[in-house]
């Protein structure tokens, strides 16, 4: 029986940064990465030793889901790691949006990750890992980014859950809630023709400290939520004690948004 790591999102960004480290924590016999581009995919074979088993599938397509499904079902395989790296973000006011282009980001964000998940179970055994990837957006709402923080809200508590109901596996789940990150998240997510949503960040993380962050807390069997960065925490606890609707007034402010669809005061 092989044994194996699967990786979403796998061609670019945390995906891909997560599959170049995790290489040397864990001793697999092949990494199955998936992703739309096959020629990305192939590519990464050059930067790893372990054999890579590219699967070029959109996994905001059921039927793409059910091909990852059947690749599973054809091959004796024991999942080691899953993780789900997956998903994209828009930056727009609500009345400037295709309501189908939110409706596939929440298909990539949230549905992709209840089906992978649900296709590896029965191929995991004790001490097996789940990661999935969220946002510091999980934590709270985020005008202009409402549907994006929404869909990684629903991520946060779908795994912390799910890490619960499978300690009686024994199998670790981990959310990752990362900041501003520097990958190609900000190609897909703002419209270079368009005014720009966020014109100010106060912090933008090396994803590979990031990743690296997330593999440790991957490991640590009581770890559910992975939090990279002093600013990105500090985000995270001041909505613990902050009133959603001034956290909200404020980033609105800090962006110079009045909440119309021409973004700008």
């Amino acid at each position: 029986m092989k044994k194996i790591i699967v990786v979403t999102g796998a061609s670019s960004g945390i995906g891909k940064e997560f599959l170049l480290q995790i290489e040397g924590k864990e001793k697999v016999d092949e990494i199955w990465a998936i992703a739309r581009s096959k020629d990305k995919l192939e590519a990464l074979q050059e930067l790893v030793q372990t054999k890579i088993v590219p699967l070029s599938l959109d996994l905001s397509k059921r039927e793409d889901l059910k091909v990852y499904q059947e690749k599973l079902q054809e091959e004796e395989v024991e999942i080691s790691i899953l993780a789900n790296c997956a998903g994209y973000g828009l930056f727009q006011h609500t009345e400037n949006f295709n309501p189908d282009d939110l409706a596939n980001m929440v298909d990539l964000n949230c549905t992709s990750y209840i089906y992978t998940i649900s296709y590896s179970l029965p191929y995991m055994k004790e001490g097996s890992k789940i990661m999935n990837i969220a946002s510091i957006a999980s934590f709270l709402p985020i005008p202009y980014i409402n549907c994006y923080a929404a869909t990684k809200a629903f991520m946060l508590s779908y795994t912390r859950s799910l890490h619960m109901e499978l300690r009686y596996r024994k199998i670790h789940v981990l959310a990752v809630t990362p900041l501003w990150t520097k990958t190609g998240f900000f190609d897909r997510a703002v419209n270079k023709e368009e005014k720009k949503v966020v014109i100010k960040y106060h912090a933008m993380y090396d994803p590979k400290k990031v990743v690296a962050r997330a593999i440790k807390d991957l490991y640590k069997k009581n770890k559910i939520v992975s939090c990279y960065g002093f600013i990105n925490n500090l985000v995270r606890i001041s909505t613990k004690f902050l009133p959603t609707r001034l956290i909200m007034k404020v980033w609105m402010s800090q962006e110079k948004l009045d909440g119309t669809p021409q973004l700008r005061k």
